[in-house]
């Protein structure tokens, strides 16, 4: 999602996202920049107030709603404080839906396995907390609505915008507690480390649906599929305003939301949105034939659970195949993903 200083993302020599971040805080221009700007965000404060979506009754209400979230987010954090978070369902958690292919593809990547270490699951209902248990060591069982969150919810019904929604209430509290996050939706496969290619002076870094250099960042369409966030005044600010925003446009679903105020978080709240190229975080939207760069691939464009577990199920096959040949049959270029066809039927797309 597209904004920032029209810079591009980090090249891969860069190192990891950890070491990165600790370069360009020893720069003293930059450090100064930083901790200049983040003060923005306490200017901000009163107009927070007056938006009012957070849970009434303030600290106390926080640790009512998200019990024990303080405890857990150090066990799970990098060494700089960030998390890499997803969220399911009952219904998504099942024995062969997403949630183990989610799981599957981070063992089976390159440089992601350990990866896992920092992941936390966030379950929308009880029976996706209990399933996400019994495969993955880090799971939060997340009360905030009081809708049956279990079953596979109809594409922007009720239900399912909530959802979606609900997903921001928890992020904001782990802004708020200090961690950076990347959230990822559990409909996506990990084929390589991303945190390598975010640039480091955004604050918000997001997937498009079809990226294109020579736009304007904020130009390029936005996906809320993936983005990583920092910890700070700006971003906990950021988070607010775009829940408020809920109520400007009704019966819309968060991205939609997100796409009709990035120019206003850019603008009033002085948010850096940087796009992140479709050439390593692609999508059934837009992908390339470049297995050797590729992070993540995330089915967007995409209507329906078990059309989603199954067209992803074909790219982690592909994958597979791939990295099981040798160094010079990968050079040969001959490579191609399974066309997503159930996916792109379920949208009426049409091949060019």
């Amino acid at each position: 999602m597209a904004m920032g200083l029209g810079f591009r993302m980090s090249k891969e020599a860069a190192g990891s996202h950890a070491v990165s971040f600790f370069l360009g805080a020893a720069l003293p221009t930059a450090l100064l920049f930083f901790l200049a700007s983040d003060r923005l965000g306490e200017g901000l404060s009163s107009i927070s107030r007056s938006w009012g979506n957070g849970p009434a009754g303030g600290d106390d209400a926080n640790e009512v709603m998200f019990k024990g979230l303080a405890e857990l987010l150090p066990r799970v954090a990098m060494d700089d404080r960030t998390v890499i978070i997803t969220s399911v369902n009952d219904a998504w958690a099942q024995p062969g839906s997403l949630l183990d292919l989610y799981l599957d593809s981070f063992k089976n990547g390159e440089d992601t396995a350990h990866l896992l270490d920092h992941l936390l699951v966030v379950a929308l209902d009880a029976r996706g907390f209990d399933r996400c248990r019994t495969v993955h060591p880090h799971c939060y069982l997340l009360n905030a609505t009081s809708v049956d969150m279990s079953s596979a919810k109809p594409f922007m019904s009720p239900d399912y915008l909530e959802l979606v929604w609900t997903k921001l209430v928890f992020q904001q509290r782990v802004l708020e507690l200090g961690y950076n996050f990347l959230f990822t939706d559990c409909d996506m496969v990990w084929f390589r480390n991303p945190f390598r290619h975010f640039p480091v002076y955004a604050d918000m870094s997001c997937s498009s649906d079809d990226f294109k250099p020579s736009r304007a960042p904020l130009d390029n369409p936005l996906n809320t599929g993936l983005y990583y966030m920092k910890s700070t005044n700006r971003t906990i600010e950021m988070m607010k305003y775009w829940r408020a925003a809920r109520e400007r446009f009704p019966g819309q679903h968060d991205q939609a939301v997100f796409v009709n105020i990035r120019h206003e978080l850019v603008g009033k709240l002085h948010v850096k949105i940087e796009p992140l190229d479709t050439v390593y975080y692609g999508g059934f939207c837009e992908y390339h034939d470049d297995p050797e760069k590729v992070c993540t691939v995330h089915a967007d464009c995409c209507v329906g659970l078990d059309t989603k577990v199954h067209d992803l199920k074909d790219f982690a096959a592909d994958w597979k195949n791939y990295t099981s040949l040798t160094p010079e049959a990968r050079q040969k270029g001959a490579f191609k993903w399974t066309y997503p066809t159930r996916c792109r039927d379920s949208i009426g797309w049409r091949k060019p």
